[in-house]
């Protein structure tokens, strides 16, 4: 099992329907990523220039391969992963700003 740190380029004209499928639990049956998928994009975070961080849990080579072809390119640009020890993204991005604020945080942050 691997983790990342994920830095993505939101596509600001996608967020409110992608807040939408947050909230209505949408991704959570997709397997075998959903639900991992789904913490971590309802904790995501805002960073420097827009950039929407989280951390993700993944089995996937290249990493998030089955998340991007699902729905990570629907929504974002330029997607970025960095190897991280578990809890060690969600840390390091804890004092920024959520990306999506009315969409419940679920257990997997750390």
């Amino acid at each position: 099992m691997a983790y990342y740190l994920v830095r993505a380029k939101p596509r600001q004209e996608r967020l409110r329907e992608l807040e939408k499928l947050l909230m209505e639990r949408a991704f959570e049956g997709l397997r075998p990523f959903g639900q991992a998928l789904s913490a971590g994009l309802a904790g995501a975070r805002v960073g420097a220039e827009g950039l929407a961080l989280w951390e993700e849990e993944d089995y996937c080579s290249p990493p998030l391969a089955m998340e991007r072809a699902a729905v990570l390119d629907s929504y974002f640009d330029n997607i970025q992963v960095e190897a991280v020890m578990p809890g060690e993204g969600w840390r390091r991005i804890q004092e920024m700003p959520r990306l999506f604020p009315t969409v419940p945080v679920q257990s997997t942050e750390g």
